[in-house]
């Protein structure tokens, strides 16, 4: 599912829920800010649950040495941090 076709879908569903007209507009802007406020949760705070959805977590990789595949040479990589989701148990027994 695209961002648009979400936005499509969220967009539908409140309007007929709350028989209001919303917005793609303000779908698109309340989407967006959920997703950078957890991304500024998770920056700061190394973790940011949401319930009945699951958890993201911030990770850190320490540096390494890799091997670059086309020639074969060791090169270094450097230490990096990434998101992990672990979905909660509600959302995996939906599935």
């Amino acid at each position: 599912m695209t961002k648009a076709e979400l936005i499509e879908k969220i967009t539908k569903s409140v309007s007929k829920s709350t028989k209001m007209d919303v917005s793609k507009k303000m779908v698109d802007a309340v989407i967006s800010e959920t997703f950078t406020s957890i991304g500024k949760a998770v920056k700061k705070e190394g973790k940011q649950g949401v319930p009945g959805f699951g958890t993201f977590i911030l990770t850190k990789r320490a540096a390494r040495k890799g091997r670059n595949p086309k020639t074969g040479e060791t090169i270094k990589i450097k230490a990096s941090k990434s998101i992990r989701f672990k979905p909660s148990t509600v959302l995996k027994g939906s599935l």
